[in-house]
């Protein structure tokens, strides 16, 4: 479910950022540079928290346990893996409710930048060598 669930919030995410800041509008009067722009926010944000209470689980069950046992294999992902987490999260939600424009942008960079490598990391973290000799 974790995988899954990541998958579809970083395939939206990487997505709709493409669309919404890469893309041209369709016409000149156009809301939105792309019809699908709206959808793949709704779905971005409506995984967003069963993302957020899975990696509590796996800080839980996993994350946390490993790191306390001493544990060497995938630990440098992991730990920028949980790093990145509160500043993605937190630019994510800032980014929803910001009225000043200025503000709004940086957390839209943060978000980007932040969400971005997340997703390079969970990558990185899933192909690293195999914890279970440990």
């Amino acid at each position: 479910m974790i995988h899954l669930s990541a998958v579809l919030l970083g395939g939206t995410g990487l997505v709709y950022g493409w669309l919404r800041y890469f893309t041209d509008p369709v016409d000149e009067f156009a809301i939105y540079n792309h019809p699908a722009e709206p959808g793949l926010r709704d779905v971005h944000l409506l995984i967003a928290p069963l993302c957020l209470f899975l990696w509590g689980m796996i800080w839980r069950s996993h994350a946390w346990n490993r790191f306390r046992a001493g544990m060497k294999k995938r630990r440098t992902t992991g730990i920028a893996l949980m790093v990145l987490l509160l500043p993605m999260v937190l630019s994510g939600y800032l980014l929803q409710v910001s009225v000043n424009e200025t503000l709004r942008q940086v957390w839209v960079v943060t978000h980007a930048i932040t969400g971005t490598a997340w997703i390079l990391l969970y990558v990185l973290h899933q192909l690293g060598p195999s914890s279970k000799s440990d």
